[in-house]
Order: C-alpha cells, then sequence, then structure tokens
C-alpha cells in the first residue's frame, strides 16, 4: 500500500510539474492575455449579450408559432455571429487557442503512447 502511495506522489509532483511546464510556454502566456483581453472587450461583451437575446426570442417566437418573428430573430442572430466572428480580437483569441489545442493534443498524444508502452513491456525478471 506504502509502494502505491509514494507511485501516487510521484504521479502528482510530474502533473504539477507539467503544469507549470506547459503554463510558461509563450503560447499558452499569449493564449491567457488574449483570453483576458476578450473577457475585459466591452464591443464584444455587448455582442455576446445581443447574440444570446436574438437567439432565445428565436427560441420563444418558434414555441409560440411565430414562423416570420422567428425567422427575423435567427437572420439577426446569424448577422451578429457573423460580425462577432469577424472581430480581430475574436480572431486571435481561436487562433491562439487552436494552437494551444495542439499542444496539449500532442502533450496528451505522448503521455498516451508512454503509457501505452509501459502497459505492453513484460515486467523484467530478476
Amino acid at each position: 500500500m506504502t509502494n502505491f502511495l509514494e507511485q501516487e506522489q510521484v504521479v502528482k509532483q510530474a502533473v504539477q510539474q507539467l503544469s507549470r511546464l506547459l503554463s510558461d510556454l509563450p503560447q499558452v502566456q499569449e493564449f491567457q492575455q488574449l483570453a483576458e483581453k476578450v473577457a475585459a472587450n466591452q464591443k464584444i461583451a455587448q455582442l455576446e449579450e445581443a447574440i444570446k437575446q436574438a437567439q432565445k426570442d428565436a427560441v420563444q417566437y418558434q414555441h409560440y408559432q411565430k414562423p416570420e418573428a422567428h425567422a427575423q430573430a435567427l437572420a439577426k442572430a446569424d448577422e451578429l455571429t457573423a460580425q462577432y466572428n469577424q472581430l480581430p480580437l475574436v480572431v486571435a483569441y481561436r487562433e491562439k487557442m487552436l494552437e494551444v489545442n495542439d499542444i496539449l493534443q500532442y502533450v496528451t498524444d505522448r503521455i498516451q503512447r508512454g503509457v501505452e508502452d509501459l502497459t505492453q513491456t513484460p515486467p523484467p525478471t530478476n
């Protein structure tokens, strides 16, 4: 039992170290900075709120069987979403998010392969 607890502690330390290493990557730091800028941007917040409201309106109009109003609310939501998707800060944020996601996917794949290699290798005979 002690051996398992020791191994668990070693794994926790390795995860913490990996987390620190990943958070120190320039791509991750840039992503975090962009995320803060997006969260603090008033225009983005207003557009997000307007999109949500148009979507809620569309659902409500559909529920009350008002097809013309439903179509108009959907068109408005689509228009606002297109504006949102073209904002330079949103574009930069999404690009950086994809880059960081690729890094995380690579690390995850490497860990998975390492674990698979360890579990498929027969234990050494003494």
